[in-house]
């Protein structure tokens, strides 16, 4: 039976994802990173890969990539959560996007499998200002961006983490979805002005048109469909739809959520770099 106590961690060597395998080895919970450097190594793109990944395993942190706002996403996941449920797997969790309807379509795709899954719909990550595309612009003192006056409540990939290892390791958030987010509403400029403070150096916010800003990545490099995901995340979905906090990780975790200005803290010595 030892052998069916292995949680697959898919995303392992992204932000939640090595977070969770972490938290999962603190527990002691024997786990297996799928990532393509993983061994067995694995792919969204190659449903070969999938397979192999799934022996032994009773659990699987259900993390996509790049999102599950991209086309097809929904019918991928929802294929590898049935490919799960023939391996015998028991217990699927699955990190979602908050206010995304493709999102919602891929919550669906997934509990249809059948497999008791938990939904963790989570918001902007904090640590997208320090683990991501916005630690140079960081340092530079300038982050130039499409949004507005819109709040988002950005939330701290340490919790998302710390609630997907209990979802991972009980059944007691079976079949419930839960929204993620901290514990305030900020907009872009007052995140930013915190990072600012936190670090000890003038960081400020600039404004950009949505057309401006897919441009400049383009002329950078970045491949023209991480520019469609990325101008979408800043366009769309900063509506004001997800100017709202959630009760996710209270419910999970019986804690409030980590504050921006503590995460902010923690991570200055990156921006001093």
């Amino acid at each position: 039976m030892a052998e069916h106590l292995t949680t697959l961690v898919l995303g392992g060597t992204g932000k939640t994802g090595r977070r969770v395998a972490t938290g999962l080895a603190a527990r002691g919970v024997p786990y297996r990173l799928g990532s393509r450097a993983g061994t067995p190594p694995f792919d969204w793109t190659d449903p070969d890969t999938w397979q192999p990944v799934l022996h032994g395993v009773s659990a699987v942190y259900l993390a996509y990539q790049p999102d599950l706002a991209v086309p097809g996403a929904a019918e991928t996941v929802g294929a590898f959560a049935r490919l799960a449920s023939d391996h015998g797997v028991q217990r699927l969790v699955l990190l979602s996007g908050r206010g995304e309807p493709q999102a919602a379509e891929a919550e669906r795709a997934v509990t249809a499998s059948g497999v008791p899954t938990t939904v963790l719909r989570a918001s902007w990550f904090a640590q997208n200002f320090s683990e991501g595309y916005l630690v140079e612009p960081v340092r530079a003192g300038v982050v130039a961006l499409p949004v507005g006056e819109v709040p988002e409540p950005f939330v701290d990939a340490d919790d998302i983490a710390e609630a997907a290892v209990a979802a991972l390791t009980t059944d007691a958030y079976a079949g419930g979805t839960y929204e993620l987010t901290g514990s305030r509403l900020l907009t872009f400029a007052e995140a930013v002005a915190e990072i600012a403070t936190a670090a000890g150096r003038p960081v400020r916010l600039v404004p950009v048109d949505a057309g401006a800003y897919a441009a400049e990545l383009t002329a950078v490099g970045v491949p023209a469909d991480v520019v469609a995901l990325l101008t979408y995340l800043f366009t769309e979905l900063l509506d004001g739809r997800n100017a709202r906090l959630g009760d996710g990780v209270e419910r999970i975790l019986g804690r409030p959520p980590r504050d921006f200005r503590t995460y902010a803290t923690q991570a200055a010595g990156v921006w001093r770099a």
